[in-house]
């Protein structure tokens, strides 16, 4: 077990009702879930892994694949949907030849899309990584993955 990984989990008392806690230290460490991290942990716990992987599912802010190095966010609340989101996010996907929830071959970007971003006066938007991009057009979207 890398040590790194002794330490989240050895920060903990051993109790079951420790395992969020402990999953989210490790998605902070390592920007997800490795399968052997979820292991460890089991086995630190004296729970089966099955109990571990069920709490890992039920919850969506848990990862189960490493996100790229920049996240894009694509909004396709309301006003962003009626100014023409999907077909940005159509767009996106077929710059980066991934689908949402995915990240492209390089590890360089991740596509999801949310509900709302919370910028509804800006739409359509979408963030990068945490940096909001307004008034999206296909042109600027060309630029932003050119300039990152």
């Amino acid at each position: 077990m890398p040590d790194d990984l002794k330490q989240i989990i050895h920060r903990h008392w051993g109790e079951r009702s420790e395992l969020i806690s402990i999953l989210q230290k490790i998605q902070e460490q390592y920007g997800y879930l490795p399968p052997e991290a979820m292991q460890e942990t089991a086995s630190y716990l004296k729970i089966p892994d099955t109990a571990v992987f069920a709490v890992a599912t039920f919850y969506s802010q848990f990862r189960f694949e490493p996100r790229g190095e920049k996240l894009i966010r694509v909004c396709l609340g309301t006003a962003c949907h009626v100014r023409g989101a999907d077909r940005f996010l159509a767009n996106l996907k077929k710059e980066l030849g991934i689908e949402e929830g995915e990240t492209t071959p390089d590890g360089k970007y991740t596509l999801e899309s949310v509900a709302c971003i919370g910028c509804c006066a800006l739409s359509p938007v979408l963030t990068l990584n945490e940096e909001v991009i307004a008034n999206i057009t296909s042109p600027k979207i060309r630029k932003m993955l050119i300039k990152k």
